[in-house]
């Protein structure tokens, strides 16, 4: 009996020993912001699984770095080696707390250590000091989105103004010029108009024969239809007698040539400063009146034209004008879109040259899995029996059990399964637990995520690499991880995207647990999103049920 008991004894010490860990640092004071080294050593063998902590904090230190495990063989054991680097940014007495490590599915501590951290003596009598230095920027793409809203309503600004200012440019007068119903009516008004200027009394004597002649050749071209305001006086004065005899106008030789007298007096006021006489100038107005008056009198009557025809020339005017001015509005509209536009991809392609396109698609653009990385997470229980897991939106429950096959249907006492995304979006979960109706031996966890990829196959992915490692959970459940990436194709938009995927698989005594992530390779942020998922992940065995 005695002997059984010394037996017991000794594997029970044994055990003990094979699950000792055992800690120590390098130094037990330091200065401010130093690093401790905090050595861990455990000694297994060589069947043993060996899980080190990952953790932002131990006690009141800070973990800055996380160096990898070493492994030392020594027989038919190992010794593993981790070592982390801490800090303490305030000085003062602090205490390394116990440290859990997983062996063999069960929690081991390490001994605790006092270490203090010193402040930094300074002597200002052998040191230089110098001047506070400013403040630095730091560059977060969140602290500065007051930037980007600026400069958005900046553009938005000036893409007003320069609207209006089109718009101004294109308006018509706002004086609503006058409509004379004859070229007589309009030459008669004008020549009173230009008495009432008086501007040969005021001693505006150029400007006055200027206007004087400019009403007579302009009625003389609507009337007659000749070139009168481009022509010179000897040329208007023979088109004149042309035109008389072509239209067979009654004209006098005394009013042609009294009409050129006036024109003649003209240029000698325009280019050689003349200075007519005030009588001189009381003659000229009346002989450029008479002929005016003499010219209309002369012209053959014309039969006017029907009503309904002048009424539908008006409608016709009308209706030209009005889509004139539409496609000015619209020139006005396009023009405008197209100068903020222009602007937003200048400012656009500037943050893309200083900052990179990384950048600009995270914080100008939009990155989904960036928001699900940075938005409010959920921790819940999932299936039967229960996964624990924590992601960034809630899993809905699908019934996929009109896909699975009667035989299989037939086997399965119950399946649940969650999902959020599918296959076409930048990040996709499912979560699924199955229990069987018979009992089965263990399952082979490698053919089981086989046939959950030839599922995804199946519904549109392609090209699938597979490779597969041991997983195990942060309290030591171990399964199987099938990992790789797939091309999902999209045949309603014609286009296809790579994708990385991990599918993790357990085995109960009687079912399977299994969790599918999926995100587009390359994506950073979906890589954090794994990370943080597969962390989280905890299982309901069979036997906590």
């Amino acid at each position: 009996m005695k002997f059984k008991l010394y037996i017991l004894f000794f594997l029970f010490s044994a055990s003990l020993f094979a699950q000792k860990v055992t800690s120590s640092v390098n130094t037990t004071k330091n200065k401010i912001g130093a690093e401790f080294k905090l050595t861990l050593k455990t000694d297994v063998d060589t069947f043993s699984k060996v899980k080190f902590p990952e953790a932002k904090y131990f006690g009141s230190l800070e973990v800055i770095q996380s160096y990898k495990t070493d492994t030392i063989k020594n027989g038919a054991r190992y010794e593993l080696i981790k070592k982390y680097g801490l800090t303490q940014f305030d000085s003062g007495k602090y205490v390394i707390p116990k440290i859990p490590v997983l062996i063999n599915g069960k929690m081991t501590y390490s001994d605790s250590i006092k270490v203090e951290v010193n402040d930094v003596k300074v002597d200002t009598l052998k040191q230089k000091m110098y001047d506070i230095k400013g403040i630095t920027e730091v560059d977060h793409p969140l602290g500065s989105w007051w930037i980007y809203l600026l400069i958005l309503i900046a553009i938005a600004v000036s893409g007003f103004f320069i609207y209006k200012y089109i718009k101004n440019r294109q308006k018509e007068p706002k004086t609503e010029e006058v409509v004379y119903k004859s070229p007589i009516e309009k030459a008669t008004t004008l020549l009173q108009q230009l008495e009432r200027k008086e501007l040969w009394q005021k001693g505006e004597i150029k400007h006055y024969y200027s206007e004087l002649t400019d009403i007579a050749r302009n009625y003389i071209e609507e009337e007659i239809h000749i070139p009168a305001m481009e022509s010179t006086t000897s040329e208007l004065i023979n088109g004149l007698r042309n035109a008389a005899k072509q239209k067979k106008l009654k004209l006098s030789n005394e009013t042609v040539e009294n009409l050129e007298k006036v024109l003649k007096q003209a240029d000698l006021v325009k280019f050689a400063k003349g200075k007519p006489l005030d009588f001189e100038i009381e003659e000229d107005k009346k002989r450029i009146s008479n002929s005016i008056v003499t010219i209309h009198k002369s012209i053959p009557e014309v039969v006017e034209v029907d009503d309904e025809l002048a009424l539908w020339n008006e409608q016709q005017k009308e209706l030209a004008r009005l889509e004139k001015l539409k496609k000015e509005k619209r020139t006005r509209i396009i023009t405008t879109i197209g100068i903020v536009l222009g602007m937003l991809l200048l400012f656009v392609l500037g943050l893309i040259y200083f900052k990179g396109y990384d950048y600009v698609k995270d914080n100008v653009i939009g990155n989904p899995t960036k928001d699900l990385v940075e938005g409010q997470w959920i921790y819940s229980e999932y299936g039967n029996p229960g996964v624990r897991i924590e992601t960034p939106k809630v899993l809905k429950r699908v019934d996929i059990s009109k896909l699975l096959s009667k035989q299989t249907s037939d086997e399965i006492k119950d399946m649940q399964t969650f999902v959020y995304g599918s296959l076409m979006d930048n990040f996709y979960i499912m979560v699924n637990t199955t229990n069987f109706k018979k009992e089965i031996p263990k399952p082979d966890l490698d053919k089981v995520a086989e046939a959950s990829l030839k599922q995804l196959e199946s519904i549109g992915a392609t090209n699938i690499i597979v490779k597969t490692e041991e997983f195990q959970t942060q309290k030591g459940v171990s399964g199987r991880k099938a990992y790789g990436t797939l091309t999902v194709v999209d045949k309603e938009h014609d286009k296809s995207t790579k994708m990385y995927y991990e599918v993790l698989t357990f085995g109960q005594n009687n079912g399977i647990q299994q969790i599918t992530l999926m995100h587009e390779e390359g994506d950073k942020y979906g890589d954090k999103l794994f990370e943080r998922i597969l962390n989280s992940v905890e299982l309901q065995t069979s036997e906590q049920q």
